[in-house]
């Protein structure tokens, strides 16, 4: 099963590189890894993406609390939350392409962000569910190059990540 797991860590340096030795070292594989500062400059937060059992992310969060940059560890697929990615993707649009890329871009309400004579560049924010179906809608001969981002996640609600 699919877990999206958010960490607030410290901002320092090889904090970032403790966490991933950790998921390597017990060979967990992270599906996606997203971590920028948060309002509080000396914090981060990570999201990340993994696939397992109930028992193994268990386990996996209970290493991950044993981290010395390691604040605060939820995993947000126990409640309700929102997930979000951004992908860029640059397609080949020559001639009649050129319709049917907006098109497609209109219809998953992507947003075209740079034209050439030759190619559009989209951007596109949603579930990997919806950024991965656009991909799977176009010809996969008019992806000229991909971009994702990875899993940012939020809890709804009254659901925070905080000290």
């Amino acid at each position: 099963m699919k877990h999206v797991i958010s960490v607030l860590m410290e901002n320092a340096p090889g904090a970032l590189s403790r966490v991933v030795g950790l998921f390597s070292a017990r060979g967990y594989n992270i599906e996606t890894l997203t971590v920028a500062p948060t309002e509080d400059s000396t914090l981060s937060r990570l999201t990340l993406v993994t696939i397992g059992s109930d028992d193994v992310i268990e386990q996996i969060t209970k290493h991950l609390n044993r981290l010395v940059d390691v604040i605060k560890v939820v995993d947000l697929t126990e409640g309700p939350h929102i997930e979000r990615e951004l992908m860029l993707i640059k397609v080949r649009a020559v001639g009649k392409e050129r319709e049917e890329m907006k098109r497609m871009a209109d219809i998953f309400r992507g947003r075209i962000i740079d034209v050439t004579d030759k190619a559009y560049t989209i951007e596109l924010t949603g579930n990997q569910e919806k950024v991965q179906a656009f991909i799977d809608a176009l010809d996969r001969s008019a992806i000229l190059e991909t971009v994702r981002t990875g899993v940012s996640g939020i809890g709804r609600g009254e659901r925070i990540l905080k000290i």
